[in-house]
């Protein structure tokens, strides 16, 4: 069973869960959560292979989907970012009855080109066994995007000298974490598509794909942002969710 961090009480409102995107965690999202908590009982999940959630052997879509399916019983609205609205979007597409209503953050149901091997190789360059604070691994984490060592450096455990990333295993499976499962069903249900303004993660030529996966599938942007929007404009993604869970 996954890693859950719970914020809120349950309400008249569908519980809201909480996939977050490779590297990341449940915390990641601990500010955005604690603001819909006012509404609603919020649930965020540490993904396998991931924060404090079991390391198996694979780590693909439809495991993830699994892992999110268990722990849902009654329909909830689930928000899923990056590699989280990939898990997501197959959670809605295989299990239906699970989602109410889905929400993908920055992604589309594509295979992209891109690798995330950098952030691995550079993760595994850190001596471990020699470092005593975050500032000297944030100096071995060399070679990455602007901010990228801030966030790799939350997944760091200091006092067990690790990762809470299964390393291996993300670079094993990096093929189907870039990738979608060829899927030949459609979720009905209401799906919103918000993307970062200045991200190219969501493009006009993936619509026809989306729509064909997703036909209620409405779209929109977040100005200014990238893609860790909810990073970037955490108000602007905690307005634009907040106004589209709450149309009826």
């Amino acid at each position: 069973m996954l890693n859950t961090v719970e914020y809120g009480q349950q309400t008249e409102l569908p519980d809201l869960l909480i996939a977050h995107g490779l590297f990341g965690s449940a915390r990641n999202w601990g500010v955005l959560c604690k603001r819909w908590a006012q509404d609603r009982r919020v649930v965020a999940v540490d993904m396998r292979n991931h924060g404090g959630s079991p390391w198996h052997d694979t780590h693909s879509y439809h495991d993830m989907a699994a892992d999110l399916a268990a722990l849902i019983d009654a329909p909830m609205d689930v928000l899923g970012h990056s590699m989280g609205g990939k898990a997501a979007m197959v959670l809605a597409l295989t299990q239906p009855a699970k989602v109410n209503r889905l929400i993908a953050a920055d992604i589309a149901p594509i295979a992209y080109t891109h690798s995330q091997m950098g952030p691995i190789a550079a993760m595994r360059r850190v001596d471990l066994q020699n470092i005593s604070n975050r500032a000297e691994a944030a100096a071995q984490l060399t070679g990455l995007e602007p901010g990228v060592d801030t966030f790799l450096l939350q997944s760091l455990d200091l006092k067990e000298k690790r990762w809470r990333l299964n390393l291996d295993v993300l670079a094993d499976e990096m093929d189907k974490i870039i990738g979608f499962p060829d899927l030949d069903v459609a979720f009905d249900g209401p799906t919103l598509f918000l993307s970062g303004g200045n991200s190219d993660y969501v493009q006009p030529a993936h619509r026809d794909r989306i729509k064909a996966l997703f036909p209620a599938a409405k779209f929109a942007k977040i100005p200014g942002a990238a893609h860790w929007l909810h990073a970037e404009k955490p108000r602007e993604v905690e307005a634009a969710v907040r106004a589209y869970l709450a149309v009826t």
